[in-house]
C-alpha cells in the first residue's frame, strides 16, 4: 500500500503562484512514476503535469506548459508542483498520483495506481 497526501494549496490572486506538494509513504517511491490530476466542479479529472520514476522525463497538459514545473526530490519522498502566473481557470482540487511508468495510460489515468486525497487551487480575478 502507498499514501499519498497533498499539500500547499490555497486562495490566490491571477498571476500568482502557488507549490504543491505530495508525501509518499508505504512503498518505493522512485520506483513509480508521479504526479498530478485536477477536477474542477462540474468538469472531468484532467491530467496536469508527471515526472519518471528518475526525473529525467516530464509531461505537460498544453495549457499549464512554460507556466507548471514538476520535479520530484526522492531522498524525501516527495513530488512538487510549482504554479505560477495562474490563472482563474486553474482552479480545481489537485490530486497526486503514481504509477509504475510515465506513459499515455498513466496521462489518461487508467495507468495509475495510487491516488492522494487532494487539495483545493483557487485563483481569483
Amino acid at each position: 500500500q502507498v499514501q499519498l497526501v497533498e499539500s500547499g494549496g490555497g486562495l490566490v490572486q491571477a498571476g500568482g503562484s502557488l507549490r504543491l506538494s505530495c508525501a509518499a509513504s508505504g512503498g518505493t517511491f522512485s520506483s513509480y512514476a508521479m504526479g498530478w490530476f485536477r477536477q474542477a466542479p462540474g468538469k472531468e479529472r484532467e491530467f496536469v503535469a508527471a515526472i519518471s520514476w528518475s526525473g529525467g522525463s516530464t509531461s505537460y497538459v498544453d495549457s499549464v506548459k512554460g507556466r507548471f514545473t514538476i520535479s520530484r526530490d526522492n531522498a524525501k519522498n516527495t513530488v512538487y508542483l510549482q504554479m505560477n502566473s495562474l490563472k482563474p481557470e486553474d482552479t480545481a482540487v489537485y490530486y497526486c498520483a503514481s504509477g509504475p511508468n510515465l506513459s499515455e495510460r498513466f496521462r489518461k489515468g487508467v495507468g495509475v495506481r495510487y491516488w492522494g486525497q487532494g487539495t483545493q487551487v483557487t485563483v481569483s480575478s
